[in-house]
């Protein structure tokens, strides 16, 4: 039954709608299906392999999210207690209003402060340019970076309401990445390596590649006016300076998989637990009450489309992932969670069929339509395997 999948990754390659994709999926029981197509490179020779390696980006968040809540259990972090005090950078926020007539941002104190859940469910009002025309017009008169460099910059950060009255998709898993550090005293990289990485056998994830592992990484491309895909240069895994807990991972299918197998467990995969079911549970239920989450709409049409998987459903946001209030078309229950990366690389997990699955490619803009194309299709015929 898995001709049919490897039919649909061949042919999305043939037609040029992605250079090269890998797609793995899982149930409670083990693997249900690992396949690749096409070429690491537009015009190269390197094949696409089950063991390529891919700049993940926002499904970093997941695993950042994970790594936040094992401190939650070990009392190390708080859900709600203000983080001004873990990350002074946060004491004092200040909230974008509107603009002066010529153009200069009008801030005001937040009425209330930032916590960690807030960050992990996009409603403590900080948000990302790249989606936000307001954030990225203040960005502009604040001579503030994309995203913040320093403690300066990210004090100097305006939200966009106050904490917990919106959603907004945001930088927000960056800092959660930093109240991980603050907490632990582990650099972000380290406490991954020796929490998740090393104990789910995660061994091709990580900020920074060595040369063995950037020998088999696949080449971002960019989608031409044509329809066609260009390789482009697009620095990953180099770690940037900045251990980006939103967005700076790389890693492999089969190691993201493991990942959600874990989740799928419960916490824990072959013998080894990094979560308690009860805070798995927790992390998959809706987090933002009557706020629901919004269109992406992209102020940077070179690297996203609009981005909203579902239009027309009312969508949650947990303790890290976005939740469908309804059964999709391709067969996800409601209830599963999912997300992706910005070089369209995405991933679902449907906790009432005990299901998850894993597509990468690497192109941008994100939320190609030709790419989320084949997502569905593969989504389809993983429920058709998990069914047989």
């Amino acid at each position: 039954m898995t001709d049919r999948i490897d039919a649909a990754l061949q042919e999305a390659t043939r037609r040029g709608d992605v250079a090269g994709v890998v797609a793995m999926a899982a149930s409670a029981d083990g693997v249900l299906y690992q396949g690749a197509a096409g070429l690491r490179e537009a015009g190269g020779s390197a094949a696409m392999t089950t063991d390529t390696v891919f700049w993940i980006a926002s499904m970093t968040k997941a695993i950042t999210s994970v790594a936040a809540m094992m401190l939650v259990e070990q009392g190390r972090l708080s859900l709600d207690a203000p983080l001004g005090a873990l990350l002074p950078a946060l004491a004092a926020p200040r909230v974008l209003e509107g603009f002066a007539p010529d153009g200069s941002p009008l801030l005001r104190p937040a009425r209330t402060a930032v916590t960690l859940r807030h960050l992990l469910t996009h409603t403590s009002g900080y948000s990302y340019e790249r989606w936000s025309a307001d954030l990225l017009a203040a960005h502009q008169k604040l001579g503030l970076s994309r995203v913040p460099r320093d403690w300066d910059e990210l004090a100097r950060e305006p939200l966009l309401f106050d904490p917990g009255t919106g959603w907004s998709y945001s930088i927000a898993t960056d800092l959660v990445g930093k109240a991980v550090e603050a907490a632990s005293g582990q650099a972000l990289d380290a406490f991954m390596q020796a929490h998740i990485f090393a104990p789910l056998g995660m061994r091709d994830s990580g900020f920074t590649l060595d040369a063995a592992r950037a020998a088999r990484l696949a080449r971002v491309h960019a989608r031409q006016p044509d329809g066609g895909l260009a390789p482009m240069e697009f620095p990953v895994g180099q770690g940037l300076g900045f251990l980006a807990g939103g967005g700076g991972l790389c890693s492999t299918a089969g190691d993201y998989l493991r990942f959600l197998r874990m989740l799928l467990g419960g916490g824990a995969l072959d013998g080894v637990r990094l979560l308690t079911p009860e805070s798995v549970a927790e992390m998959g239920r809706n987090q933002i009450g009557e706020l629901a989450f919004q269109t992406m709409r992209t102020t940077s049409p070179a690297t996203s489309y609009d981005a909203n998987f579902f239009p027309g459903m009312v969508q949650k946001w947990g303790l890290g992932f976005l939740i469908n209030t309804e059964r999709t078309p391709s067969g996800r229950s409601p209830g599963g969670l999912a997300w992706a990366g910005l070089g369209n690389t995405y991933y679902w997990l449907d906790p009432a069929r005990g299901v998850a699955g894993v597509l990468m490619t690497q192109s941008l803009p994100f939320a190609d339509p030709r790419t989320l194309d084949l997502l569905w299709t593969f989504e389809r015929e993983v429920y058709r395997l998990a069914d047989a």
